[in-house]
């Protein structure tokens, strides 16, 4: 008889592509989720990973078993969230991937809270880039995830996901203290061109905002420094380096020598929850939903102006 804890760490590899981050997504260590394997492999008599590169390789085996896996794991799903509707309190584990700035200035409280008032209920939070999340949600690797989108690039809920606004994260323009922009009140999108920027690498949602909107101002931008983390971008332009727009949500105070200007019109990216259909019932995800909600209007309030 096949093990569902092992079929479940070969699907984590399929989904996230690595052993390494399968163990982070599951919670485990990349040791333990390679015994899974090895246990699996022997059971079934069938080599399903193959060495390629520094990465693995799903055998044509193991894709069939990760189907198999697939299906499994969505009855399991059902079984557990008929369990917990029934009881009609949030339990069990619940895990949760969110993007960089919302796992730092939303998730903390709203995590406090759910553990507070539900402590049958264990939750686990990733952090993650919104462009990876929503599709984990979608195969099932993640329970729950808080992603977002800009306004002239909206996020599309795959097939078999729900989602629900959690609010909206306006966005400024930062300039190094003597900057032209400094002094003024707001600066059109169409005077943004010949600048020095300060980005997130391309593939990012907040990279491809700010290309789409320069272009559209008739703007080639000029990235000239590009980090991951937003307190990384702000160094770059406390040190007078670039100009860079960065969300509230998460941004923390400003230190000496940066200045932010509104844009006009202002930028915003607007938060989502996204979950699978198939757990919508579940009081874990209806619960955990409503105390995102509830938690913005105060995180909003407390960001950065």
């Amino acid at each position: 008889m096949l093990d569902l804890q092992r079929l479940r760490a070969l699907h984590a590899v399929s989904v996230h592509g690595t052993v390494g981050a399968a163990a982070v997504a599951l919670g485990y260590t990349s040791s333990a989720v390679s015994q899974q394997i090895a246990k699996l492999e022997r059971e079934t008599r069938t080599v399903l990973l193959e060495r390629e590169g520094r990465g693995v390789r799903l055998t044509d085996e193991a894709h069939q078993l990760v189907r198999a896996a697939r299906e499994l794991i969505a009855i399991v799903e059902r079984a557990e969230t008929e369990l917990e509707q029934r009881r009609g309190v949030p339990a069990g584990r619940l895990t949760i991937a969110a993007f960089a700035s919302a796992a730092r200035g939303l998730m903390p409280p709203v995590l406090a809270d759910l553990a507070r008032r539900h402590p049958a209920l264990d939750t686990r939070l990733t952090e993650i880039d919104p462009h990876l999340s929503v599709d984990l949600v979608a195969k099932g690797a993640v329970d729950l995830v808080v992603a977002h989108d800009w306004d002239i690039a909206p996020l599309p809920a795959p097939a078999g996901v729900e989602q629900a606004v959690v609010g909206d994260d306006l966005c400024d323009l930062l300039v190094p203290e003597g900057h032209p922009f400094a002094g003024r009140t707001a600066v059109r999108r169409e005077e943004l061109g010949g600048e020095r920027w300060i980005c997130q690498p391309p593939g990012r949602v907040c990279h491809e905002w700010l290309v789409r909107t320069l272009r559209a101002a008739g703007h080639e931008p000029e990235i000239v420094h590009q980090a991951d983390e937003n307190p990384t971008l702000v160094a770059l332009v406390a040190a007078g380096l670039g100009i860079a727009l960065i969300p509230r949500l998460g941004r923390g105070p400003l230190p000496a020598g940066v200045v932010e200007v509104p844009l006009d019109p202002m930028p915003v990216r607007r938060l989502y929850a996204l979950w699978r259909t198939g757990a919508a019932r579940r009081p874990a995800i209806a619960e955990t939903v409503r105390t995102l909600g509830a938690h913005w209007p105060a995180v909003s309030a407390h960001t950065p102006r």
